[in-house]
């Protein structure tokens, strides 16, 4: 009986997988049965359930994984040599449960309709766009950083303990919910993470777990990026699973924010991703820019790159190379590169606000 189980568990494996081809083709339907209906309850159990302890009960729930499958393996290894098959048909099964509740508890909502048209905005945007919805961001970046009380060559610290800025996001996203119901959320669930060390090698800043629902950010990161980067795995939590389109919903809840120091987090992060689709774009006119953001700002963005740079490993190649590849096989056609998406979704959005 048991070896029955096992042979229809990992049958219903590739089954999935072209199930899940064929709802791809079908976002409104998964935009209306499960991102904005099975999906919310099923993250709000999730967050009632485990946000209110104070450490990271999806990091132990990988911790024990890890475990029992190095277990499974010690005992099992044998087997390779006397009962192939079944050893493998026994690893598909395990893979098919995970799998399948992967996309139950989260996954599906990479298959949601696209975050422009939920939100009702242009995708394409020309450069001319590009140019003004960029200079109005400078401007705006370097008033605020004038406005904080530092002088223009200074680099700003934020005056807050991490657990403060966690605090603080909820404001943001209440302040948004106004505009965009769908982007309320309620109660929070937001985490240091357990492994930053291994996650600052890999090159991340921050992940949801999808079995436990929490958002997990890497403590390590001491950086302007640090509101950002919860507002983004926040974004992740209500069910916007790719990258650009929680960037960009990060964006939208740190300007939304009264916290001036978060608002102002948001600006200079939003500028960074403009300025270098200018550079892209027309490298000339990237350098010209560039004379005209704050030092105080310039200095920022080098404090993350340094940053990065000093925890450089080739295992960070990998994770990287995998992470594209994770991205393109769950809908995201680009890869690493859809995180210029965000670009579009900001130019559109804010071309005929008053920021």
């Amino acid at each position: 009986m048991q070896k029955r189980t096992a042979l229809i568990l990992a049958l219903l494996l590739p089954v999935q997988i072209i199930l899940l081809q064929i709802l791809k083709h079908f976002p409104e339907f998964v935009e209306q049965y499960y991102s904005l209906g099975l999906y919310p309850i099923l993250s709000k159990i999730s967050r009632y359930l485990f946000g209110w302890i104070p450490f990271s009960v999806g990091d132990l729930f990988y911790l024990l994984i890890i475990i029992m499958a190095l277990r499974w393996l010690y005992k099992n290894v044998k087997r390779l040599k006397t009962a192939t098959l079944p050893f493998f048909v026994d690893i598909l099964a395990a893979a098919s449960i995970v799998y399948f509740m992967f996309h139950i508890l989260w996954g599906f909502n990479y298959y949601r309709l696209p975050l422009h048209k939920s939100l009702n905005l242009e995708s394409d945007y020309t450069t001319e766009q590009l140019f003004n919805t960029t200079i109005r961001f400078i401007d705006k970046s370097n008033k605020m950083h004038r406005a904080l009380g530092y002088a223009d060559s200074v680099k700003i610290d934020l005056p807050y303990s991490q657990k403060e800025i966690f605090t603080k996001t909820l404001n943001g996203y209440q302040n948004l919910e106004k505009e965009f119901p769908q982007l309320a959320i309620s109660p929070r669930s937001l985490k240091k993470s357990g492994w930053s060390l291994g996650l600052t090698y890999m090159g991340y800043s921050g992940y949801l777990n999808p079995f436990s629902g929490e958002a997990q950010v890497n403590n390590l990161i001491t950086t302007y990026k640090f509101p950002v980067v919860a507002c983004h795995e926040e974004a992740h939590q209500i069910g916007y699973a790719a990258e650009n389109e929680a960037n960009f919903i990060a964006t939208l809840s740190t300007l939304h924010n009264d916290d001036p120091y978060i608002q102002y987090a948001g600006y200079i992060f939003t500028l960074r991703y403009l300025i270098n689709e200018i550079a892209r774009r027309d490298e000339a006119k990237y350098y010209d820019l560039l004379t005209t953001i704050n030092p105080g700002i310039l200095a920022s963005y080098k404090e993350m790159r340094d940053f990065w740079e000093s925890y450089e490993n080739p295992f960070e190649n990998f994770s990287k190379i995998f992470w594209d590849n994770f991205l393109k096989a769950n809908n995201q056609s680009r890869g690493i590169m859809s995180y210029d998406y965000m670009v579009a979704l900001v130019v559109n959005y804010f071309e005929d606000k008053r920021l």
